[in-house]
């Protein structure tokens, strides 16, 4: 479990194409204080720390899970959002966070409001439902809130967001190229929702 509180941005050092995928990730935590087996969010997918170093660890990434997320995030160099797993007692500073990416979302358009930086992302039918002006969603592993939704023709949906500076800097947002592509994960308890209400259509 997670919050979407970004606590390190790490890069993928090397990829070791396997059965799986074995990525080695540079980062700054103490990895001391990280044991094998524990997780990790890595823009926004849970993954399980499986070697070690003293400023890196490596994961396995299924093709599974190189299927449903951004084309173009498990390359060498690529930056990743890092968080680690939520412990006992700590502050729930973002929304509750799973790593489990429901879709993947593109960016519409990236225009200055103030200081902040407003975003447009598409997103597909699929998750339309589950967006809410004022609801949470998880953008690259980043808790944000949802200020806008705007339901398209073809039954997908553009959402608005803002990003303040700190967010920007202390996270990948700093880089928002023409049709990037986001790790979205939609509000767990909108989750359950949405199943609970295809049952009763049922």
């Amino acid at each position: 479990m997670f919050t979407g509180i970004i606590t390190d941005i790490g890069h993928i050092r090397t990829i070791d194409q396997r059965g799986d995928m074995r990525i080695v990730i540079g980062c700054g935590y103490d990895m001391d204080g990280v044991a094998i087996g524990a997780s990790i969010a890595c823009s926004g997918v849970c993954l399980t720390v499986v070697e070690k170093g003293a400023d890196w660890f490596a994961v396995d990434v299924s093709a599974e899970t190189v299927s449903r997320t951004a084309p173009g995030l498990w390359t060498e160099r690529q930056r990743l959002n890092l968080e680690r797993a939520l412990k006992v007692g700590d502050e729930l500073g973002g929304h509750i966070v799973t790593g489990h990416v429901d879709g993947v979302g593109q960016l519409v358009s990236a225009t200055a409001d103030g200081d902040s930086t407003r975003l447009v992302i598409a997103a597909p039918a699929a998750l339309a439902a589950s967006l809410a002006p004022k609801g949470s969603i998880t953008l690259d592993g980043i808790s944000l809130t949802v200020n806008s939704v705007t339901d398209q023709p073809d039954r997908s949906v553009h959402f608005g967001l803002n990003i303040i500076p700190h967010t920007a800097q202390a996270t990948t947002l700093d880089d928002l190229a023409p049709g990037r592509a986001f790790n979205l994960e939609i509000d767990v308890l909108a989750r359950y929702l949405d199943r609970m209400l295809s049952i009763r259509a049922m």
